[in-house]
């Protein structure tokens, strides 16, 4: 937690590693964040990256602290595996 001041006012600004899950779909890319089924979208993976991002910020910023805690996922897993088929 880092606190900057701003206007004489001092915020607690916190930071936490999320994941983001980019795929191509169609024309563009699509990105979603799993610990908070959020998606955005954007023509390039650093587009739809960024777009991600602006999202899950005006989410915390917007979302009141019982909706975030709700929305949580808190274990998220994601591997590869081989499957059979034919």
């Amino acid at each position: 937690m880092k606190d900057i001041i701003t206007d004489n006012r001092r915020l607690k600004i916190m930071r936490r590693q999320l994941t983001a899950i980019i795929e191509k779909e169609d024309d563009g890319y699509v990105s979603f964040c799993p610990e908070y089924d959020i998606a955005s979208q954007g023509d390039t993976v650093e587009e739809a990256h960024k777009n991600l991002q602006e999202a899950l910020e005006l989410f915390f910023e917007t979302a009141s602290p019982q909706e975030i805690q709700s929305r949580y996922h808190g274990e998220i897993y994601i591997t590869r595996m081989d499957v059979a088929f034919g």
